[in-house]
């Protein structure tokens, strides 16, 4: 893990407005070893970031820099004809769930 996290920490908590104490507090840390996360000198277990995600309202991948795959436009074509030519087996609660999918994707 690179100082993304670092990096990443010290935005989240000067935009929430919260101090390494405060964030410590939170998670169950000492100040310390908030610095440390900061500074880049110690990784943190996973339960802490997941913690940490919590208090500062993101994502573990936000936070440790993992970039989310961009959804390529070009496929979509390609996903409405597998949909298209398949969805005359489908029973009306596949198709209700498979739209209940699509819609949720797009938020």
């Amino acid at each position: 893990m690179s100082n993304n996290l670092g990096k990443r920490l010290l935005e989240l908590s000067v935009e929430k407005g919260i101090s390494q104490r405060e964030l410590a507090t939170m998670i169950g840390v000492t100040e310390t070893t908030v610095s440390r996360y900061i500074k880049g000198t110690r990784e943190p277990k996973i339960e802490i970031l997941s913690n940490l995600a919590t208090v500062l309202d993101t994502t573990i991948d936000d936070l440790i820099g993992e970039e989310k795959e961009e959804k390529n436009p070009e496929e979509y074509p390609q996903i409405k004809r597998l949909i298209a030519r398949n969805s005359k087996k489908l029973t009306m609660v596949e198709k209700r769930e498979l739209i209940d999918v699509l819609l949720s994707e797009e938020e």
